[in-house]
């Protein structure tokens, strides 16, 4: 089995930065994307930013220059710096990846069990 867990979460000032980390562990022979996604109350949830083992990167328009993702291989951790927070951005982050298990050709995705984001003055 394989478990992401989000940390970084917590309540900060519209102007202010976070950083998510998600740190994969488990049963994994290989990890391909690993990216966040946000789901604010009484909408879908949405992807904010991914980042594939070669290190290409994507961003929701809503982010781009603002929030950065990146990834450390050898510790199979993913993580997103957030800055100039806005009260959009309120909602739970979600962390996801795409891994393949020892022994299995499949790519299963995975997902963290969320971290709240609250950006409030």
């Amino acid at each position: 089995q394989v478990q992401l867990v989000e940390s970084g979460g917590g309540l900060v000032q519209p102007g202010g930065s976070l950083r998510l980390s998600c740190g994969a562990s488990g049963s994994i022979f290989r990890i391909n994307t690993m990216g966040w996604y946000r789901q604010a109350p009484g909408k879908e949830r949405e992807l904010v930013a991914q980042v594939t083992s070669g290190g290409a990167t994507d961003y929701a328009d809503s982010v781009k220059g603002r929030f950065t993702i990146s990834r450390d291989n050898a510790k199979n951790t993913v993580y997103l710096q957030m800055n100039s927070l806005k009260p959009e951005d309120t909602a739970v982050y979600y962390c996801n990846a795409e891994i393949r298990h020892y022994y299995d050709i499949n790519w299963v995705q995975y997902w963290g069990q969320g971290t709240q984001v609250t950006v409030s003055s």
